[in-house]
């Protein structure tokens, strides 16, 4: 309830800065592995596809190799930008039918109708078919320099080392054990004694160790990663959820390839944005921007009018995202998308948004690979007669919206964010703030934001001004929320930006998240 507003404190994130590289993520430890890539000599792709494995080892919960996602990677000696496409794709073999709907509505999950044992949210039906993999592969075989057996060794050391036990850990295991327990290798691994791990006060941190994980990335480095689609881990993919009752065969993985597609591009009050397509938040993000063009905002600290035209933008956006394009509803439950982004010495950019949609995506780890798989069939409305309706072998729409940005021809930033629906305003309104107010980096991610990303009231930061709460309250139903660490209100945002000024290139990660951090590759 609005009145429940607790926080009691001002937190910040530092920012880093480089001459060389930069890596930033929502683990510390992540970006560090991706860092050091760049610190040996590796681009932009080759550090951002380390941290992106690395991930699965360090922030299991929010991405791995059982997830999706879409990488946008700016060549700077090109001046141009091409888009890694590994989003989610339903199995050729799923029936519609399968997913009969109760009559009843969720109330806990979405405001859409309710399947039938909820088995389009979580378990063996629930998966998707596991683009990560090949999706990074093919981006490092595209565009980086150093081979996939290199890059994966962090994340092979990491995996060996175990995650530590700390309060932040407990946190995300607590809040969704009952759904861990429902199924048994997941249970043994994430709740172990029937509760989530705690490490006691006084002591040293705990290890958790995620079974199967090292030996599969070892596997990996030694067979390449096609082995995920055509070979032993593929084959134990398969079986595994076949013996579950799932609809992914081994057939789905075989035929599936990662696409390299052009960016959405629009030109923007002196930047040049390059947006994902298609089934993304980017046509979205794109619609949002249209009000803007003709409007002149006040340099430095954005004002209630900014925030007001925001709002409105927002919501026309959301409102005809809805109704042609398909969404999930209102989503209640925390998202698990992840996002990182990397520039390196000479301005190559990537910003790689990768998710296994839900926490702990479908709730499954696979026996034979130690794999967590994604929900992806829960981005699929299962009402037939919607755009986004349940079919075989048919990409989702996503929320997720990486963006890269340009001025004069030379890179300026790359953006991105998790969060579900509130990744595209936190994404919108940072790059407003960099572009349209000349903010800093720094202060543009300490600026309090709204949230309007379709639901009956604009999100409002309580630390915001008096003047743009009146005035936001003067056109919209109003809802007061804290940026928390838990849940995550305003998304998770992280970006790098190039410095014209300065030559220095800078990051910064999401601000209220423990455990994010930007990290330089020198």
């Amino acid at each position: 309830m609005d009145s429940h507003l607790v926080q009691n404190w001002k937190v910040s994130k530092p920012l880093a800065t480089s001459s060389g590289g930069i890596v930033t993520s929502q683990n510390h430890i992540a970006s560090e592995a991706g860092a050091r890539i760049l610190a040996a000599g590796g681009n932009a792709v080759d550090a951002a596809v380390a941290t992106g494995l690395a991930l699965a080892a360090v922030e299991p919960w929010n991405s791995g190799l059982g997830g999706v996602g879409f990488m946008m990677v700016y060549l700077a000696r090109e001046n141009r930008v091409q888009v890694v496409d590994f989003g989610p794709i339903s199995p050729a073999g799923l029936d519609p039918a399968d997913y009969p709907l109760t009559g009843g509505y969720t109330s806990d999950l979405f405001t859409w109708p309710s399947v039938k044992d909820d088995r389009n949210v979580h378990g063996p039906m629930s998966i998707a078919i596991p683009g990560h993999v090949d999706g990074l592969a093919t981006a490092l075989e595209e565009f980086g320099t150093l081979p996939f057996r290199d890059v994966v060794q962090p994340a092979i050391a990491l995996a060996d080392e175990g995650m530590a036990i700390d309060w932040y850990l407990t946190l995300k295991v607590a809040t969704m054990a009952k759904e861990l327990s429902r199924y048994p290798v997941t249970r043994d691994i994430w709740l172990p004694g029937g509760f989530p791990p705690v490490t006691a006060a006084g002591a040293a941190l705990g290890s958790l160790k995620l079974k199967g994980l090292a030996e599969t990335l070892r596997r990996l480095a030694e067979a390449g990663p096609r082995d995920f689609y055509e070979g032993e881990i593929a084959d134990g993919i398969a079986r595994d959820i076949r013996a579950m009752g799932g609809n992914l065969s081994s057939q789905d993985l075989a035929n599936f390839h990662a696409r390299i597609v052009d960016p959405i591009e629009t030109e923007y009050h002196g930047a040049k944005l390059a947006l994902p397509p298609q089934l993304t938040a980017g046509p979205t993000m794109l619609r949002a921007l249209e009000p803007l063009r003709s409007l002149k905002f006040a340099g430095g600290q954005p004002g209630s009018d900014a925030f007001v035209a925001y709002a409105a933008a927002l919501r026309d956006a959301y409102a005809e995202r809805l109704t042609s394009m398909g969404d999930n509803s209102d989503r209640r439950d925390p998202s698990t998308t992840t996002h990182l982004n990397v520039i390196d010495r000479d301005g190559n950019m990537v910003a790689l948004t990768q998710t296994l949609l839900s926490v702990f995506g479908s709730k499954v780890v696979l026996p034979s690979s130690g794999v967590l798989m994604n929900n992806g069939i829960m981005w699929f409305d299962p009402r037939p007669e919607s755009p986004n309706c349940l079919a075989p072998g048919k990409r989702a729409l996503s929320n997720m919206c990486p963006v890269i940005a340009t001025r004069e021809g030379k890179p300026w930033f790359a953006i991105g964010a998790s969060g579900g629906r509130k990744i595209l305003p936190a994404v919108y309104q940072i790059s407003s703030f960099l572009i349209d107010h000349g903010m800093t980096l720094d202060n543009a991610f300490h600026q309090p934001r709204i949230d309007a990303s379709g639901g009956d009231t604009v999100g409002v930061d309580p630390r915001h001004s008096e003047a743009t709460k009146q005035a936001l309250a003067g056109k919209f139903p109003l809802s007061m929320t804290e940026l928390v660490v838990y849940p995550t209100n305003f998304a998770c945002p992280s970006a790098v930006l190039h410095d014209p000024k300065t030559g220095e290139h800078q990051g910064i990660s999401d601000v209220m998240s423990p455990w994010s951090g930007a990290v330089a590759g020198h």
